[in-house]
């Protein structure tokens, strides 16, 4: 019998450390980590959204129910983490020969909530119930510091993903986002908006993969997504170098590298497969006659472009291999909004129609799909 609750405590010993590694893991580590609990919960949490949401082929009924599913999963994970607190020291308590598993759980839960209501009675149980209450505050505490810390990012995140409806549209579009620029006169000063958003896809890196629930947070806006606006600047900077004749290639070509390296390391972090060197000619999303769509309305609009366009189909498909096939998979898992060139050929299964009040033709499914991003530097 002694050997049983040696075995016990040990058991509840290895639970509680876990448990608060992982805590601590998930919200102080400053730098991405694959933690098990955490994981599990966001996981569990996700197919339960997902089974209520593909229940209909509404998409906003489907925003609404996935809006749920970030809020809900961080509310999950600190009860989770208490509750394997709970039945870890309840373990120990057993092992040290309190009188019944029933007090024992009572035991732990006393200590744990500091409510007092059952006194340990020996030294051994005193410390422990001790140690349960620390952690109980310290779990609690972690919770207090990182709910800020999630929205605090969030709604940087979003002031830009809000900013980029005034300059590319609502869905937002890469063509349209070019001509804008056009007609008042900031296309050729385009460098510190390519900057700028190679500053944002770091900080979507450093962000998203230290707290990876991020990623399923939904825009306060249902039709506003930021991998959607990920695939607009990245089509636009793409579109403005392979098009536009005189354009600057090293600001917005540091904005793409920036962009399909913070797309790709994403993936690695969320089990999405790519290529991780892709060649130039690999097959896209995007057809060419949708890129002659392009080209023609970006001309229509008085653009100067570079002569040859077949040279700058070659270019444009160059650039969007890095970032193709990634774009796409986040817009399928996260189900992104209505958007041209991205989440309009995620998946067959999805059903995201087009934004009527916009009057502009839906571009077609793409024949030809990407085999994988990343990695090419285009120049």
């Amino acid at each position: 019998m002694i050997a049983i609750r040696i075995i016990v405590f040990l058991l509840g010993l290895g639970l509680a450390l876990w448990t608060v590694i992982s805590a601590l893991r998930t919200t102080v580590l400053p730098r991405s980590a694959q933690v098990a609990i955490s994981r599990r919960v966001f996981v569990g949490t996700r197919r339960i959204f997902q089974f209520v949401a593909g229940r209909s082929s509404e998409y906003e009924y489907r925003d609404r129910v996935l809006a749920l599913y970030g809020p809900t999963s961080l509310l999950a994970l600190p009860i989770v983490w208490l509750i394997l607190i709970w039945v870890a020291y309840a373990a120990m308590f057993w092992a040290l020969d309190t009188s019944s598993l029933v007090d024992a759980i009572g035991l732990s839960g006393s200590s744990l909530t500091t409510l007092g209501f059952i006194p340990a009675e020996t030294t051994a149980s005193q410390l422990l119930a001790f140690t349960e209450a620390g952690w109980g505050l310290i779990l609690v505490t972690l919770l207090i510091t990182y709910l800020p810390s999630i929205y605090s990012t969030f709604a940087k995140r979003e002031t830009q993903v809000a900013l980029l409806e005034v300059r590319a549209g609502d869905p937002p579009m890469a063509v349209q986002m070019l001509t804008r620029h056009h007609r008042i006169g900031w296309l050729d000063d385009l460098t510190d908006t390519w900057l700028d958003w190679e500053r944002w896809f770091a900080e979507i890196e450093e962000s998203h993969t230290t707290f990876p629930i991020l990623a399923f947070f939904r825009s306060p806006q249902p039709h506003r997504s930021w991998v959607t606006a990920s695939g607009t600047v990245l089509d636009a900077a793409s579109l403005y170098v392979a098009c536009v004749d005189g354009a600057q290639i090293g600001p917005a070509g540091v904005c793409i590298r920036s962009g399909f390296l913070t797309l790709r390391r994403l993936a690695d972090f969320f089990g999405i497969e790519f290529d991780p060197d892709p060649s130039p000619d690999d097959p896209i999303s995007i057809t060419r006659a949708e890129f002659n769509e392009a080209w023609d309305e970006l001309a229509a609009d008085g653009i100067d472009l570079r002569p040859d366009r077949d040279q700058a189909w070659r270019d444009f498909a160059g650039w969007r291999v890095n970032y193709d096939t990634v774009l796409l998979a986040f817009a399928e898992v996260t189900d992104a909004p209505y958007a041209p060139w991205s989440s309009d050929r995620s998946s067959p299964n999805h059903r995201r129609p087009k934004v009527k009040r916009f009057g502009r033709r839906a571009h077609r499914r793409a024949g030809n799909r990407a085999s994988d991003p990343t990695g090419v530097d285009q120049s």
